[in-house]
Parts: C-alpha cells; structure tokens; sequence
C-alpha cells in the first residue's frame, strides 16, 4: 500500500502590495527566514492585494 504525504502551507507574514517603489518587504522578510533555515517563499493573494510570505510543511 502505497502513503502519500501532503502538503500544507502556512501564511508566516503579510504585505500589502503597495509598498514604495524599489522596496521590496515580502523579500527581505522572506530571505531572513530563509537564512535562518525555514523554507519561506513570496506569493501574490490576487483577492487581498497582497504579498503573503508562506512555508510548506509536509504532513504524512
């Protein structure tokens, strides 16, 4: 019998999508997770308008 895990994501932070031209909030927040080791990426919530730094965790 085969298993198979799935994944969830977990919404870490929030950004509106108007931040100053050349700034780049989502980003910075997210490079400083990743430097901490937590796999965070940078998506676009096209209903809210915002930036949404997010991690997947793997559930079994």
């Amino acid at each position: 019998m085969a298993t198979t895990a799935q994944a969830t994501r977990t919404i870490m932070e929030r950004f509106p999508a108007g931040a100053p031209r050349g700034s780049w909030p989502a980003e910075a927040y997210a490079a400083a997770q990743r430097a901490q080791g937590i796999n965070a990426q940078v998506v676009m919530d096209l209903h809210t308008d915002h930036f949404l730094v997010v991690t997947d965790t793997t559930t079994q």
